[in-house]
C-alpha cells in the first residue's frame, strides 16, 4: 500500500511544529491540518511542488510503500525504493544539535568533500 508520511520529512528537517511552519509558509490552515495529521489522500500538484520547495525535498520523500500479501513483486521492483525502515532521523537531529561548533564544522567539511 502506498501512503504519505510527512512526519519523517519534518523530523529530518528539524520542524517540530509542522502546522505552524506550513501556515507561516503560506499554506491554508485546512491544508496544514491535513498534512500535520497525515490525513491526505491526494495533493494538488501545485501544492505538492510548493511543499517540496519549502522543505527542500522531492515528492518521493513523502511517499512510503508497504507491500501486502497480494503483491508478489521482486525485490528489484522500483517500489521497494519507497519501502521505509524504522529510521531514527530525530535521534540524528538531536545528536547534531548537541555537538560543539568545531565538530559541526568538521562534519560539514566531510559532507562538502563528498
Amino acid at each position: 500500500m502506498l501512503k504519505y508520511n510527512f512526519d519523517r520529512v519534518f523530523k529530518a528537517r528539524g520542524i517540530d511544529r509542522p502546522f505552524t511552519f506550513l501556515v507561516q509558509s503560506g499554506f491554508s490552515d485546512n491544508f496544514a491540518t491535513k498534512i500535520k495529521n497525515n490525513r491526505v489522500n491526494k495533493i494538488p500538484l501545485n501544492l505538492l511542488e510548493k511543499l517540496c520547495i519549502k522543505i527542500a525535498c522531492t515528492p518521493n520523500d513523502f511517499l512510503e510503500w508497504s507491500p501486502d500479501d497480494k503483491n508478489n513483486l521482486e525485490q528489484t521492483h522500483p517500489l521497494y525504493e519507497l519501502k521505509r525502515r524504522n529510521e531514527k532521523i530525530s535521534g540524528l537531529t538531536k545528536s547534531l544539535t548537541s555537538l560543539s561548533l568545531d565538530k559541526l564544522e568538521e562534519i560539514e567539511k566531510l559532507i562538502n568533500e563528498k
